[in-house]
């Protein structure tokens, strides 16, 4: 640990809603930071908001580097982002968001816990999310996790920028 003050399993933080999150894994504080961007965007009076992150090595796991995974209670935003990456050529998956999944969430001394277990890793972090989403807002969670990297280029590969654009040209007023 970098100092007394670092992060630790057991900690509890509270977000910028109120909600209180049980560290359980020091190694997924990425899904802390966008909990509160989350809140923030919500807060900005926004009718739609899709976050994009490497969130989980378990989307990997389940589509291969070359697709990214799509978390959305909204099947209106699925069918959006879906048309824009037909347009784009990036490849989607759009995975179930399994509410039953959320009990491996629970904390006895918080609202949640910052991770599930090992099995549906990539489904339990999408429902961390929406926890930090306001109801009123249509919501999505790209895991690009698999295609953001390619190994045979070594670089980034700016996945996801080509379907938010062309989402957003096509949704706007």
């Amino acid at each position: 640990m970098i100092s007394g003050t670092g992060m630790r399993p057991g900690d509890i933080l509270t977000a910028s809603n109120g909600k209180t999150i049980e560290v359980n894994n020091t190694d997924a504080e990425g899904r802390l930071t966008l909990a509160d961007a989350l809140v923030y965007a919500c807060n900005q009076g926004v009718d739609k908001v899709v976050d994009l992150a490497t969130l989980t090595g378990a989307c990997v796991v389940a589509l291969g580097p070359s697709i990214a995974g799509i978390f959305t209670p909204s099947d209106e935003l699925a069918k959006e982002i879906t048309a824009a990456s037909e347009i784009s050529g990036e490849k989607f998956w759009r995975l179930p968001m399994e509410e039953s999944y959320w009990e491996g969430m629970k904390s006895g001394v918080a609202d949640m816990v910052n991770t599930g277990g090992r099995q549906g890793g990539s489904i339990t972090a999408a429902l961390f999310l929406k926890q930090f989403v306001d109801e009123k807002v249509q919501w999505m969670h790209i895991d690009m996790a698999g295609p953001v990297w390619s190994d045979k280029k070594k670089t980034g590969t700016g996945f996801g920028v080509s379907t938010l654009v062309e989402w957003v040209v096509k949704n706007s007023s």
